[in-house]
């Protein structure tokens, strides 16, 4: 599979992310075994970037899935830490949980703007000292946000961004998908590392995958860019389209029908505030809020994935 290489760091990492956020407790819950296995046959496929987070819960599952590999397999995760000695346990645990000695990528977790980033500095001061000490290869921040990409982009110490970018710039909560596409840009020429997430808007933009995915693989400046996948027919469909070579449309045709044949629920992060923009934007009435947060009535929702496209924090995704 192509690689690319993060910024100025020398990491080369596969085109296509494995985003383990969907297999774990958070999401689909899949049993650790079950989960394991998906990311070795990942890996198998050529994937050699995963994407965690100590919030996600899948540090067993990607340790399970790398135990006797003879390949290098690069891990980026990231903390809400915001004091050094947070950020040195949170350190600590992604080795201990990860099964070892330095983690790849570590990032501060969703730094939407420069005074996000100031009040977590203590956090990152330790990562630089954990990069001086071997703990870390590379360091920076994951973001949703213009103005998060924007203002790491002005920060020396910062090697990594990794942001949300999506075809209809689904989440971005600060600007449209051109906004970002300019933010990236601006930040590749700082030789910044970037790699892209939500590609697919949180499932919102699986009836256009074809068209979403092209959109993001042929963005230059990222090197790569994570997907959430929860089956052996979605790796074989991820790994087939960003590997750019030529795949049978009847294969392709049979991975797009085991996919949609895959059964998907709306699933809302326990983060809501019970704004009610999704309830407002749903026209078959599936969505209404009970006890401060918005909760779906299955049998009306329609996974159109409209939903998702005005929560201002990100909560809604289709899985």
């Amino acid at each position: 599979m192509y690689c690319g290489v993060l910024g100025s760091t020398g990491i080369k990492v596969s085109c296509l992310c494995f985003g383990t956020l969907t297999i774990g407790p958070l999401q689909a819950g899949l049993p650790i075994n079950q989960g394991a296995n998906l990311i070795r046959y990942a890996i198998d496929k050529g994937v050699n970037f995963l994407d965690t987070a100590e919030l996600y819960g899948t540090y067993p599952y990607i340790r399970q899935a790398c135990q006797g590999l003879n390949k290098e397999v690069i891990i980026a995760t990231r903390s809400y830490a915001y004091t050094a000695q947070d950020m040195q346990d949170s350190v600590k645990k992604a080795c201990r949980e990860l099964g070892r000695a330095y983690i790849d990528v570590f990032l501060l977790h969703e730094m939407e703007s420069a005074s996000l980033i100031k009040g977590h500095w203590p956090a990152m001061e330790y990562l630089l000292k954990a990069k001086e000490a071997g703990l870390v290869r590379a360091l920076g921040i994951s973001t949703h946000t213009v103005a998060g990409v924007r203002a790491a982009t002005l920060i020396p110490e910062i090697d990594i961004i990794h942001c949300l970018i999506n075809l209809d710039g689904i989440g971005i909560s600060d600007g449209t998908s051109k906004d970002m596409l300019a933010a990236i840009r601006q930040a590749a020429l700082f030789n910044k590392g970037l790699y892209g997430m939500k590609a697919l808007g949180g499932g919102h933009l699986i009836s256009r995958s074809e068209e979403a995915l092209s959109f993001v693989l042929h963005i230059p400046e990222l090197a790569s860019c994570a997907v959430g996948m929860q089956t052996k027919a979605e790796v074989d469909y991820n790994a087939a389209f960003f590997s750019r070579q030529k795949v049978p449309a009847v294969t392709l045709k049979q991975l797009k029908q085991q996919i949609k044949q895959q059964k998907r629920r709306l699933h809302i992060e326990n983060w809501c505030t019970g704004c009610g923009r999704c309830v407002e934007r749903c026209s078959a009435k599936a969505l209404f809020v009970a006890g401060g947060q918005v909760k779906v009535n299955e049998s009306l929702c329609r996974l159109c994935g409209y939903c998702g496209g005005v929560c201002p924090e990100f909560c809604l995704k289709i899985i």
